[in-house]
Parts: structure tokens; C-alpha cells; sequence
């Protein structure tokens, strides 16, 4: 049976049915269903977000002070991004303006959870799916030493250095305790790398491993710990005493901020000789392989973040939009307030608006967290054991957002497309250098337009933003010591602590450009208390289900045209699908009120 959707893609359900149950390497539970023809291409694909949980509904009645602590707790990878947008919330409710001090320590914050979370993302969830490491143990080190030399200037180049992370890896392999190695399809010809760029992507694997453990420092002494350290709505809590030491109670002095320094500057050399460099070379060896594009192609979504200076909103240095149809000559202007835009849909969700509101799109600050598990008609198993999901019905517990009724991707990518689009010149400069330097190693004329909307260009958008972000995290950095040199050192505005000073009811958005993408928390106060309080999270907008008109998400429009070397073992649903780092964790939250079990789930 074939389905044309609104947006745009033919459905054909009628090839082999191809299950994948989870999806791994991703922050939660995800299941994938494609449907391939008889050339092994995919003509169907349904994704599900198996796993439901709940901080949403648990949060109504309580202070709107301490939401930030519930919300951060949403996700265990990017941390920090829920709290921040939560605080953003509140004040915007409660009209707080926050110092400028406490502005920049914020938003150095969110830069280094950006740069920390793109680079595990490649390294340790999704290089795997372009790198083999077992094909290592046949490099030349002394060649790979000389790919190195090529693509960047990483001090770590020589042929012994590689020689000694093979040899680490061979012990590894011969052992027969292989980890995270285990069950690969490490003889599947999806896999393009010669072994010297196998080499090269498994050292830097292990010196990611090791660097990932420096960077989150920057949030102990900001934040008190990381995951999930401290916020404050008003600014934040930690104070600034450059006279003081540690003991005094102050943990910000100046030795605290060098070390600080070092770990930013040292992130900014990681991303622009290792990291940056490593997805540019790995992807000129998948040259011909531009898949993966979907949505990203035609309809693009972000707020717009990373103000240069506080209040300024024209100096973003990533200003968000909305890309329709593919027309980068034409951005739309979003606004989360705006009830006619930013919607979300549960016709194909475990939820329910009620019979009669049942395919009517809710703003957030009107949502509803109503669950109703349902399998369709034509579903195959039962209830705790799923065998194939009727995507005509209900099939995931991950509501549909869409913008003006349209479905659009969000992420990095999407960001960049947007900065490209609207003219912002340092994403310009990288977009180019970096097109220039894939196209002479891969023998290409490619323009951005023909690149970036594939699964190469999500990954590359993901390492450019990262490098981007280094750069803004040293620049906010001179701005704070500026700051406090000049006598600055005010971190929090208390004025509106006292609930007394509050409006009877207020409302407020809250928005960041969190590490998967476009992030958004909405908050109703009444009376001191929170009446209402909704998330649209990225994976919301990029994993969720078909809307009433049909049209199909992020998730399954990138896998629709993908051929497949052996369906059985699913490396290139694994490849685009990883792409987006999905984060099920964060798309899915229900939970009665009263906190009993609704339903037991057991897995096989």
C-alpha cells in the first residue's frame, strides 16, 4: 500500500517489515520500524518512543523556584540545558532581570555543555557507525600518522603514538572482552574506511574518553557538580571574591577562574584540530553517500540563542527561524508565545485530548500530559510485547509537535542552515572552509545546499557548533573577567525572591538551543504555586509520530530512500538515526498524580 503524505514523501508499507528494538547508543528507549522494497531501500519508516516517565505533571502545586531541579533531572547527557531553560521560564513570568555577570557565567555554562555533548556524541555514540575499529589492526601507523599531518596540526601525530593505541587495541580484541565493540557488524560493507582512518578515529575516541572528564569541570566550579549543577532563579549561586580563597565560601576567586581558562582554551584546540577535522576526513571517504536529509532539506526550526550581549536579541550569534520548503531566501520570525504556532498533537500519540479534542494541536501553556495506551487494530503482539506498531493508529508515547501546522527538524543543523541562510558570517566562514576541505579530499564540487542536508551534514553542523561554541565560551569568559575587574561582582538579583511580590497569575517561555536542539519550557503561576508546566523538547519535534494530516516526522522522513547494504544488520538506520543523538528521555514524561503505577512494562 502506498500513502503520499502532505510534506511530501511516499509511504509504501507493503515491503519487508524490518524491526529495530531499541535503538542504542541514545539516552532512553527508541524502536524502529522501516519497511524496505526489493532492493533492500527503505519506503517506510515509523519511529516509537517506547519508555514514559514524568516530572511534567508531578510539578504542578509546587514553588516555581525549585522547578529548575525537578526539570534538570529530565536528562542525564545535557544536564544543565532543562535548568537553564526552566529559569529562563520563571523570570520571564515573574519580569526578573538577571545580572550581567550571572549572564555570562550561564551562558558560559551552556557553551561548554554544547562543546562537551557534540563531542561524545560523535566519538562515543555515533563514530562507531562510520568507524571500525577492529579494521584498525591493519593500519600502517606511520601512515595514519601522516593522515593526521594532513587534515589538522594535533600535536599528538608521530607514528609511535599510533602504534601504541594498536597495540592497546590489539590486546583488547585478542582478549575476547570486547565491550562496547561487542556484536558490531564489523565485516559489513556499509563500512568505507581504510584502517589508517579507522586508526585515527579509535586514538581520538580514547583521548575524547579522556578530555570529556576535563571540560564538566567548568561546571563544578560554576555549578557545584556536574550532571546537573546548581542554578538560581534571579542569576546564579555561586559568588565572586577575588581576594577570598575556597574556604571563605566564595567559589569563584581567581584561582578557580585560570583554572577555568585553561579548560576552555584547551576544548578550543580539541575541536579545531581533532575533532572538526576527524568528521571532515571521515566523511570525504563517504562521499557518495548523501542520505539521510528528510525534513532538513525542506523545513527547518530553532529559537535563536547565544545573545552577544544580555536583552540584545539582534546580536544572537545563532538567530533561529523557520526554513519552509526548502526556500532559504525566505526566514520566518518564531515566537513561542504565539498560540497559532508552536502546537502539539497526539492523534498518534499514547495520549488523549478528549474525543473531541482528539485531532486539535495545544499550545504548550495549554497542554495536557493525558496518557491512553492503545494498540492499533492492526498492530501485531500484545501490549508487552510489541512485534510490529500500526502507525495508522496510536504508536508512541512521543507527541507530534508542529509549527504552524508544519513538521520541522531541530537540532544543530538546523541551526546552521539558519545562520547560513540569514547571513551570519562566522557560520559562513566554517560552512565554507569546511565544504572547501571535504571537496578537495573527496573530489567533489558540492555546495551547502547539496550538503548539508544529510546525515554527513548533521554530523558536520553538530562538530562546527562545537568549535563555535568554544570560540563564544572564550569570548564570554574576557567579557566576565572585564566585568569583575571593573568592580563587577554581582552573580544573583533578589528583588523578586518574596512570592509576596509576585503577580496573582503570571505566565512565562523559557528557550535555549540546547545540545539535539530547539528546546522550550512553558510555566503558568497562580498563586505563588505552578498551575501548569509543559516541555517541547528536540527529540519531541524530531522523534514524534505523524500528525492527523499524516505528514511524518524528522526521524522517519531521514530514513525514507536509504538503501541497505544487509537490512539484517540495520548500520545505516543506525547511522542517520544516531545523527540526531536522540534523547527519548527527554521527549517522554507521564506520571499520575498520586505517583501509583499505571502500567508494568516487561522487557525481553
Amino acid at each position: 500500500m502506498t500513502i503520499q503524505t502532505p510534506n511530501g514523501f511516499s509511504l509504501d508499507t507493503s515491503g519487508k517489515r524490518i524491526v529495530v528494538d531499541p535503538v542504542t547508543r541514545i539516552e532512553g528507549h527508541m524502536r524502529c520500524e522501516v519497511n524496505v522494497d526489493s532492493n533492500n531501500i527503505i519506503r517506510n519508516a515509523v519511529s516509537t518512543g517506547t519508555m514514559w516517565r514524568g516530572l511534567e505533571v508531578i510539578l504542578k502545586g509546587r514553588d516555581p523556584r525549585d522547578a529548575w531541579a525537578f526539570v534538570e533531572r529530565i536528562c542525564g547527557v545535557c544536564t544543565g540545558c532543562h535548568a537553564l531553560t526552566s529559569v529562563r521560564a520563571v523570570e520571564d513570568a515573574l519580569q526578573i532581570k538577571i545580572p550581567n555577570n550571572a549572564f555570562l557565567i550561564r551562558e558560559i555554562m551552556a557553551k561548554v555543555l554544547q562543546w562537551h555533548d557534540h563531542v561524545v556524541h560523535f566519538y562515543h555514540l555515533h563514530a562507531l557507525d562510520w568507524v571500525n575499529p577492529v579494521n584498525a589492526l591493519k593500519a600502517d601507523p606511520k601512515a595514519t600518522s601522516v593522515l593526521q599531518q594532513s587534515i589538522s596540526a594535533h600535536s599528538k601525530s608521530s607514528p609511535g603514538y599510533f602504534r601504541d593505541v594498536q597495540n592497546r587495541l590489539k590486546k583488547f580484541v585478542e582478549s575476547g572482552q570486547l565491550g562496547i565493540f561487542k556484536n558490531g557488524y564489523w565485516d559489513n560493507p556499509a563500512y568505507l574506511l581504510p584502517p589508517e582512518a579507522d586508526l585515527l578515529a579509535v586514538t581520538h575516541y580514547l583521548e575524547a574518553l579522556d578530555f570529556q572528564k576535563e571540560i564538566v569541570k567548568v561546571h563544578t566550579i560554576f555549578g557545584g557538580k556536574n550532571p546537573h549543577p546548581n542554578y538560581l532563579v534571579g542569576g546564579v549561586p555561586c559568588a565572586i571574591n577575588m581576594d577570598g580563597d575556597l574556604a571563605a565560601g566564595a567559589p569563584l576567586n581567581m584561582e578557580r577562574l585560570n583554572f577555568v581558562k585553561l579548560k576552555l582554551q584547551e576544548a578550543f584546540e580539541f575541536s579545531q584540530n581533532v575533532y572538526v577535522p576527524d568528521v571532515i576526513a571521515i566523511a570525504s571517504f563517504y562521499k557518495g553517500w548523501l542520505y539521510g536529509g528528510g525534513l532538513s532539506g525542506q523545513n527547518v526550526m530553532d529559537y535563536g540563542d547565544y545573545e552577544a550581549i544580555q536583552g540584545q536579541k539582534k546580536t544572537d550569534r545563532l538567530p533561529g527561524g523557520v526554513i519552509l520548503n526548502g526556500n532559504w531566501n525566505e526566514v520566518h520570525p518564531i515566537d513561542p508565545r504565539n498560540p497559532d504556532e508552536v502546537q502539539e498533537f497526539v492523534a498518534h500519540s499514547w495520549y488523549t485530548y478528549g474525543d473531541a479534542n482528539k485531532d486539535k494541536g495545544l499550545h504548550p501553556w495549554d497542554g495536557i500530559t493525558d496518557p491512553q495506551y492503545v494498540l492499533g487494530p492492526n498492530a501485531k503482539g500484545t501490549r508487552t510485547n510489541i512485534e510490529a506498531v500500526d502507525e495508522n493508529a496510536k504508536y508512541s508515547w512521543i507527541k507530534a509537535p508542529r509549527w504552524k501546522g508544519n513538521a520541522v527538524e531541530v537540532g544543530p543543523l538546523a541551526r546552521y542552515i539558519l545562520a547560513y541562510a540569514q547571513g551570519v558570517d562566522y557560520v559562513k566562514g566554517q560552512v565554507d572552509e569546511a565544504l572547501g576541505q571535504f571537496n578537495t579530499l573527496a573530489g567533489t564540487q558540492l555546495t551547502a545546499k547539496q550538503a548539508l542536508p544529510s546525515t554527513i551534514g548533521r554530523t558536520l553542523a553538530r562538530a562546527l557548533e562545537a568549535h563555535y561554541c568554544a570560540k563564544m565560551f572564550l569570548d564570554d569568559f574576557d567579557h566576565l573577567i572585564a566585568n569583575i575587574k571593573a568592580g563587577d561582582t554581582s552573580t544573583a538579583n533578589m528583588e523578586k525572591w518574596d512570592p509576596s511580590t509576585w503577580p496573582k497569575e503570571a505566565k512565562g517561555v523559557g528557550t535555549v538551543a540546547a545540545p539535539r536542539g530547539g528546546l522550550g519550557h512553558w510555566i503558568k503561576i497562580k498563586d505563588g504555586r505552578i498551575e501548569n508546566y509543559q516541555c517541547v523538547v528536540p527529540t519531541t519535534w524530531n522523534g514524534g509520530p505523524r500528525d492527523p494530516k499524516g505528514n511524518i516526522g524528522a526521524f522517519e522522513a531521514s530514513l525514507m530512500n536509504t538503501p541497505m547494504q544487509r537490512p539484517e544488520e540495520p548500520v545505516e538506520i543506525l547511522r542517520t538515526l544516531h545523527s540526531f543523538d536522540p534523547c527519548l528521555a527527554c521527549s517522554t514524561h507521564v506520571m499520575s498524580e498520586g505517583g501509583e503505577e499505571l502500567a508494568r512494562v516487561t522487557v525481553r
